[in-house]
């Protein structure tokens, strides 16, 4: 009887343990990203040709897993073609008064289950954070492969919505932890994007 008795005791604190771990793990909440891109991309392409630069503008959402060590990204960008591209490209003169000169078109990022590094020699050789004046001290890299739209619809150099690689960089300094993000797109989303850090803010976490 006492045995009997002592089993359950046993068996009925188990079970309260195990609840009040998953309680907890429901309750540790997951470290949530969201900021702004502004930046441009290189006037000329890697065969030397005039190309852009193209302004790029947008909002980016960076979500990490329960225990950091993967992320989802996503980014909604717009892009057009700069003042400066207007006065490069004279042969046909381009109209600034034609918002279609521009060749205004969107974009939709989204990479899932990325890998997290926040190891800090790995996020100096992975990151731009020397080339910032000041540079950046603290943050993390996320890499991944991702997908991109234009207009909502695959884009040219995605013709069957081929995915790209990227690399997201958060980083900042000793007074705001994390300041800054970088996305570097490999072929074929480099094509378009050019293979050049694309800067931008961290505005909440």
């Amino acid at each position: 009887m006492h045995s009997k008795t002592f089993f359950w005791s046993v068996g009925a604190w188990v079970l309260v343990l195990a609840l009040g771990t998953s309680a907890a793990a429901q309750g540790r909440s997951r470290e949530h990203f969201r900021g702004v891109i502004n930046d441009f991309t290189p006037a000329h392409n890697a065969q030397g040709s005039p190309s852009g630069p193209w302004e790029m503008h947008g909002v980016w959402r960076l979500d990490l897993s329960w225990d950091g060590s993967t992320a989802d990204f996503s980014a909604a960008l717009t892009m057009e073609n700069s003042d400066y591209w207007l006065l490069i490209n004279t042969n046909p003169p381009a109209d600034p008064n034609s918002p279609a000169t521009r060749t205004p078109h969107t974009h939709h990022i989204t990479m899932r289950d990325a890998q997290v590094t926040s190891d800090p020699s790995s996020v100096a050789s992975g990151c731009p954070t020397a080339s910032y004046k000041p540079p950046t001290t603290t943050g993390f890299m996320v890499t991944g492969s991702a997908s991109v739209t234009g207009n909502g619809g695959y884009p040219p150099f995605a013709p069957q919505g081929q995915t790209s690689p990227l690399t997201v960089c958060v980083t900042g300094g000793t007074q705001v932890g994390f300041s800054n993000i970088t996305l570097v797109f490999g072929l074929p989303a480099s094509g378009h994007f050019g293979s050049q850090a694309i800067n931008g803010a961290v505005r909440q976490k």
